[in-house]
């Protein structure tokens, strides 16, 4: 436990911090994972639209730190193989 003042504040600021950065990772991995279902049962539309939507929010977060910036170009550009996958496909 925090002795100082400075460090009980500390503790204050890092579990409200832990706690937004939770809610921006989950949100990642729920746009990513909308995207991957729509191409398994191939549905391009819907697929792209959710793909844009993971777009915006990778862009975000990655803006924020909260994931690095090539970790979400490496997420974007493996969700963009997919879908262009299925257009070839279909």
């Amino acid at each position: 436990m925090p002795n100082t003042e400075s460090a009980k504040k500390r503790l204050r600021q890092n579990t409200v911090v832990r706690e937004r950065n939770r809610s921006w990772r989950t949100a990642v991995r729920n746009r990513c994972k909308k995207v991957v279902k729509a191409v398994t049962s191939k549905n391009l539309e819907e697929a792209e639209a959710f793909f844009k939507d993971a777009v915006r929010i990778l862009d975000r977060a990655s803006d924020k730190k909260i994931i690095h910036k090539n970790a979400a170009a490496r997420k974007k550009s493996r969700l963009c193989a997919m879908i262009k996958k299925l257009k070839t496909q279909g």
